[in-house]
């Protein structure tokens, strides 16, 4: 009579993770940030609210984790580098600007970035785990254009991004005008004529 199994305990976990995680990220887009509860997360991931608290301080860092696990697995972030600044550009502020255009993806960050203005313990979580990382993988772009000649070699690239990034984030946030590829296209040509090589 062969021995008796136990249950895999970090299998289970992961799969009880993945279903909080996934619960979090479904349930702040259909009934949004203010009455998200740890209880409905538990409910729909079929798990105890005692699980959620062992692995998270409130919801918003749930929320956080819910979006981090979106890019788990890619090997790192890195810009695409094909040689011409602008079209590169272009195509990362055109889909960041369908990503915030896309309802499902919208609720989440937008209850994220309302969680980080009242939680300083997930605001430096935040810098730490996808700002940071996110601003370097551009920043090794713009440093390769400097090379190539085709930015400004004396640019503040903090000061680049802003002026690239800023505006769509206001407009997202506010709600003031379209997040189309007009738009995004209009902010690369207007940051590299402000930075030209």
């Amino acid at each position: 009579m062969p021995p008796e199994k136990r249950p895999d305990s970090t299998r289970r976990s992961e799969r009880s993770r993945t279903a909080i995680l996934t619960a979090a990220r479904e349930l702040v887009s259909e009934v949004g940030y203010a009455k998200l509860t740890i209880e409905a997360i538990a409910a729909r991931a079929g798990v105890g609210k005692q699980t959620i608290y062992r692995w998270w301080s409130s919801k918003g860092a749930v929320v956080f984790d819910s979006i981090l696990a979106l890019s788990e697995g890619e090997d790192g972030i890195a810009l695409p580098d094909t040689g011409d600044l602008e079209a590169d550009l272009k195509t990362v502020l055109r889909a960041t600007a369908a990503e915030f255009a896309d309802a499902e993806f919208e609720a989440p960050i937008r209850a994220l970035h309302t969680e980080i203005i009242n939680d300083p313990e997930l605001a430096a979580t935040y810098r730490e785990k996808m700002e940071a990382p996110m601003r370097e993988a551009k920043k090794q772009r713009l440093r390769s254009a400097q090379t190539a000649g085709q930015l400004d070699a004396d640019a503040d690239l903090d000061l680049v991004l802003d002026f690239l990034y800023a505006p769509l984030t206001q407009r997202w946030l506010t709600r003031s005008g379209p997040l189309d590829d007009a738009f995004a296209d209009a902010l690369v040509e207007a940051t590299l004529r402000a930075f030209p090589a």
